[in-house]
């Protein structure tokens, strides 16, 4: 790592990033929380809008906060550290390996809709199709995979935050969880996807500025024609092992392939069995959900390829740079060939941009993990086992208290695996030896009636010691019987224990089930937390972004109602939530098709290298898609909630000029008022 002297900024500016704006959206966070809870009638004091927002958010809301929960640390700096290490094959294997997994969950969104409408997690169908032993394994899996994502978070994050300023590392690792559980605490799921909202605006705004920079700007690079001669450079003085003549600019990487198929297995796993993505497609409303994890997706994807071809590929063709120094293996593991390209190409400017940039992708992804895990141990531990009928304002105390909880816990496993000496980059390559035997069964516990119960227990216990096995004694075969963290990190052994995790726990899965169907009956999973139908329609809250047009009934100078929205019954429709599924089903095929084999395959196979044409289009092509996510998830969302919005704004007027003239109520209350 960098020495004190080496740093680009003062110790300071570490701290005041990660607590000073920590703090600043937390605070934001807490008004414009009560102003949600004055002018569109959700609060937070409810267990239901804390820990799903009411079940109520359209498909650009959802989408943002999709996009800014797959926005981990790793998605800047190891998919920059791939570029570092393989050239061009780099980013377009992290972005398409890591996207395909979102389009997927398209499918089991749908399906989550339609067999589990009610459900406040993934687990609370485990348990009630395939009873307590199946919940508890798949709890493992659960929470494993939120403490190696949390851990990812804080490892990145805080390595970064020390390199550019040398902030001490254990006081990064706990502070930057302190402001963003305060935030979650207050507000809760909708507070979570608001704050992704803002953290995804700011964020492209800062990848737009390191784009232009270096492909049009900057006078060390300036176009894709001067990076394309200084990548060329590169590998003429170093050539890359395993790529058509050691080039940079070419899809023929060995290596590069091997780290996609580890990167496909691995995010399968994080996906599928993180309670993060779960709570989107739970927050969403029933009718959009599919469209809301198509839309995150793909505009996901932008973000990792065009960063990481900036920066990642700027950190090569920067080398000779007297403002570029040498990376260690460690560092480039680490994550850091990005912020010491930003610091070289911009000084002090771009050190500041890439660490702003790199905290809100750790903060909102934390957020995410924050609430993912509190429902996860209010759901599935205390009110399953502990106080099967606890209160509505027990559930919420305990919400609260988990939050804070895992907080202190993500800062203690930062310290821990900062001290064993395990990286970001580490852990991102391991978590498919871990995680991975369980994604088949929870894909077919949730979409598949004849899945067979203990095929699918035994699928995932036994590809999770297929994973770890296979993973050790390859490790020992290639480095001569030495096992220790930096052997063990090597592409061949990683992508050992990944194939045999997914593969054993897939074929046992699929193997069991086909030759010992169950016919289960998802009525019974239909069933969980169904509302009493004694609880009246009228206290429906007003959606946030909901575009249906509101009856607003004058009660008083100081009130004023709103007529309830459709209800989630009326979307609840199985003839169309069918159909969602099969668009979902083609749609996340055929790109999960395009994104692996069409376009990456032949250029492979072709041994093509880029000329600077090449490179151009393949440069011009990632800020399109750039600008494309970008509208996606910043201007959509703002558009769909213009309804919304108006009200608000029209609320806060009334506040203004006639006080209490602006607060809305619900339909019902104001029959009363």
């Amino acid at each position: 790592m960098s020495s004190a002297n080496e740093h680009v900024l003062p110790q300071g500016a570490g701290y005041g990033v990660v607590v000073g704006i920590g703090l600043f959206f937390s605070a934001f966070m807490v008004v414009l929380t009560a102003v949600q809870a004055r002018y569109t009638g959700f609060s937070p004091k409810s267990s239901e809008e804390f820990n799903s927002a009411s079940r109520s958010v359209k498909p650009g809301l959802i989408a943002s906060g999709i996009v800014s929960a797959w926005t981990w640390a790793a998605t800047l700096l190891q998919s920059s550290a791939v570029a570092y290490k393989y050239g061009i094959s780099g980013p377009w294997w992290y972005g398409a390996g890591a996207t395909v997994q979102v389009l997927l969950f398209a499918q089991l969104a749908a399906k989550l809709k339609l067999n589990a409408p009610y459900a406040h997690t993934w687990l609370e169908i485990v348990a009630a199709r395939w009873g307590t032993v199946a919940h508890i394994v798949f709890m493992f899996f659960g929470l494993a995979t939120n403490i190696i994502v949390s851990s990812m978070l804080i490892l990145g994050g805080s390595a970064t935050v020390t390199d550019l300023t040398g902030m001490n590392t254990i006081a990064a690792c706990f502070l930057i969880p302190l402001g963003v559980a305060i935030y979650v605490v207050v507000g809760g799921m909708r507070a979570t996807l608001l704050c992704d909202y803002t953290h995804t605006a700011v964020l492209f705004a800062i990848i737009f500025v390191f784009v232009f920079t270096v492909y049009a700007t900057s006078p060390k690079i300036g176009s894709p024609a001067v990076m394309h001669s200084l990548l060329q450079a590169a590998s003429e003085a170093a050539p890359v092992a395993g790529n058509a003549h050691g080039s940079y600019v070419t899809m023929r990487s060995k290596n590069g392939l091997i780290f996609g198929v580890i990167n496909v297995i691995g995010n399968f796993a994080t996906v599928f069995q993180d309670q993060a993505y779960w709570q989107r497609a739970i927050a969403s409303r029933p009718a959009s959900c599919v469209k809301a994890y198509l839309l995150g997706g793909l505009a996901w994807f932008a973000i990792p390829f065009m960063f990481s071809t900036t920066l990642g590929l700027s950190a090569v063709a920067l080398r000779g740079d007297p403002a570029m120094r040498i990376l260690t293996p460690a560092e480039v593991s680490a994550g850091l060939p990005a912020p010491t390209a930003a610091a070289a190409l911009l000084g002090k400017s771009g050190a500041a941009a890439l660490l702003i940039v790199l905290f809100l992708a750790v903060t909102s992804a934390t957020s995410a993990e924050l609430i993912a895990v509190s429902s996860i141990l209010t759901y599935d531990i205390y009110k399953k086992y502990f106080n099967p009928k606890a209160t509505d304002g027990q559930i919420l105390r305990v919400s609260h208290a988990m939050v804070a909880l895992f907080a202190v816990l993500m800062g203690v496993l930062g310290t821990i695996f900062f001290y064993i000496g395990i990286s970001m980059g580490w852990l991102y390559e391991f978590m498919g030896v871990v995680l991975g035997s369980a994604v088949v069964p929870i894909a077919v516990c949730i979409c598949w009636k004849r899945a067979n119960k203990w095929g699918s227990i035994g699928g995932a216990v036994a590809g999770f010691c297929a994973g770890i096995t296979t993973w050790l004694i390859t490790t020992s075969a290639l480095n001569h019987g030495v096992v220790n963290v930096t052997t063990s990190g090597g592409d061949l052994e990683m992508l050992s224990g990944n194939l045999a995790s997914i593969g054993v726990g897939g074929i046992i899965t699929c193997v069991t089930s086909y030759f010992w169907p169950e016919n289960f009956d998802f009525d019974t999973t239909r069933a969980i937390n169904v509302p009493s139908q004694s609880e009246p329609a009228t206290e429906q809250p007003l959606d946030y972004t909901a575009d249906h047009e509101k009856k607003r009934h004058e009660v008083s100078s100081e009130t004023v109602s709103i007529a309830s929205e459709p209800t989630e019954e009326d979307e609840l429709d199985p003839a169309a939530l069918n159909k969602a599924f099969k668009f979902a089903a083609w749609s996340s095929i055929i790109l999960l098709v395009v994104m692996l084999l069409i376009i990456p395959l032949p250029l492979f196979f072709a041994q093509t290298i880029f000329g600077v044409g090449g490179l151009t289009a393949w440069v011009v092509i990632g800020m399109i898609w750039t600008f494309f996510s970008a509208f996606t998830v910043v201007v959509y969302p703002l558009w769909e909630s213009r309804s919304a919005l108006k009200l608000i704004t029209t609320g806060i007027i009334k506040d203004v000029f006639a006080k209490g003239g602006g607060k809305f109520i619900v339909a019902g209350e104001a029959s009363k008022a």
